[in-house]
């Protein structure tokens, strides 16, 4: 199946590790990627917040070149991304005043034009139900035995279910199938669909932490040997704060967080070149040493 693939911005930058581990997970999947370059940011909910129509323009321009590959699905690797380009395609596929508008601004700076045929899926809809799936389990042949893996979804991929939709916001299920397509035992605990505290902790960093230490608390309670999220943002606030929070409250829980690209490429036997894990902040090292056990 070929795909446009719009990795963002933290793929390409904090979190590389994210793409790597993506691409070269998706050809053992039959997902053909067709990397998007000439694009830029989606402007995560500060640009949508600030300036609502260079918003919808940016995001426009992302889909044009999208819909120019001939594919007829662009794939994201971050939950942000997905809900603003979902968002974005919802106004520009139901209004076609609107669209027209902003086609004729996209192709006065030589954008080609959008006609609005192209549906935004995050990688992990992709591969938790149908074919994919199945091929999950071929794909993940040294297997997760013994790991007990705590899903944490975050909340831009679940809500607004009328923009998302792809599962109940509050009962997901796509994580667990796919920790136990590649033979771990999903954790269940209430945070994880409960957002991770990133949009405010410039803002509000006490509020924000108060909420990120909900999942990973949770987590070590039911006793969860790392943790996986869809999101580049969920991961930087899970992995990279957990030393605020050691600060704040003298916890060190010292969970280690997969970005869903890793854990099934652990499954799949990847190297460290594919995995990059040395790129964590907390390490990874208890999560491979007990595989390997």
């Amino acid at each position: 199946m070929k795909v446009a693939y719009y990795k963002g911005c933290l793929a390409s930058l904090s979190a590389k590790e994210l793409d790597i581990s993506t691409q070269a997970l998706a050809p053992m999947l039959d997902l053909d990627l067709d990397e998007l370059e000439a694009v830029t940011c989606c402007g995560a909910g500060d640009i949508h917040e600030a300036e609502p129509d260079y918003y919808l323009h940016l995001n426009a321009r992302i889909l044009a070149h999208a819909e120019a590959t001939g594919a007829d699905t662009l794939m994201t690797i971050c939950n942000v991304c997905t809900l603003n380009l979902r968002q974005a395609n919802w106004e520009l596929q139901l209004d076609e005043g609107l669209r027209e508008r902003v086609n004729r601004n996209l192709e006065a700076v030589g954008v080609p034009p959008y006609s609005g045929s192209v549906e935004v899926k995050h990688f992990l809809w992709l591969i938790a139900e149908g074919p994919r799936h199945e091929q999950l389990k071929q794909v993940a042949h040294k297997g997760l035995k013994g790991l007990k893996v705590a899903p944490f979804y975050g909340c831009q991929i679940l809500r607004p279910s009328k923009l998302l939709g792809f599962e109940d916001p509050d009962r997901p299920w796509t994580l667990e199938a796919i920790i136990e397509a590649c033979g771990g035992e999903a954790i269940d605990y209430p945070a994880k669909i409960k957002c991770c505290g990133f949009p405010i902790i410039q803002a509000r960093e006490e509020t924000a932490l108060g909420e990120l230490i909900q999942p990973i608390e949770q987590a070590v309670e039911r006793g969860a040997d790392a943790m996986v999220t869809p999101c580049p943002l969920c991961h930087l606030s899970l992995d990279a704060w957990q030393s605020k929070l050691r600060a704040t409250t003298g916890k060190d829980f010292r969970m280690p967080i997969l970005h869903l690209s890793q854990l099934i490429g652990v499954a799949a036997g990847f190297q460290e070149s594919e995995l990059r894990f040395r790129r964590h902040v907390v390490s990874v090292g208890p999560v491979l040493e007990k595989l390997q056990a």
